[in-house]
């Protein structure tokens, strides 16, 4: 089966940005991690950074990477915020992001510093426009 005819998982309940990230707000918190679709996409996962945790980051700034077997692929800030917490899972199992991408594999938890910057990420349906879903 070619890849791009593997059914992605995309739930309607997260937001999206054009990088491949999913985010899921509560209140001003919002986890972040990255789409099934990403992960399909980088293959097998062996190695996730993590620039700062407690540092503010501007929308769209890196904030990480995570490494593949065949390649590395940066981590774009999804909102503007402060880094409160890191997957340290992630550490020694970086492959969870593969196996639950949206579960157990989240990477960080950011405090929103701009909330209005919200209306701004994708629904579901916005994504699956970008991926071709």
């Amino acid at each position: 089966m070619p890849k791009s005819d593997k059914i992605m998982n995309i739930p309607d309940n997260l937001k999206y940005t054009n990088d491949h990230e999913w985010v899921k707000i509560d209140g001003d918190i919002a986890i972040v991690g990255i789409t099934d679709f990403a992960q399909s996409e980088l293959g097998d996962i062996v190695y996730v950074e993590i620039n700062a945790q407690g540092d503010l980051f501007e929308r769209d700034s890196v904030f990480g990477t995570v490494e593949a077997v065949k390649t590395v692929s940066d981590l774009f800030m999804p909102l503007t915020g402060e880094i409160l917490e890191v997957n340290s899972a992630l550490e020694e199992s970086p492959e969870i992001i593969n196996n639950e991408p949206y579960e157990s594999g989240w990477i960080i938890k950011i405090k929103i510093e701009d909330i209005d910057q919200i209306k701004e990420l994708l629904d579901s349906s916005g994504y699956k426009n970008i991926i071709g879903g």
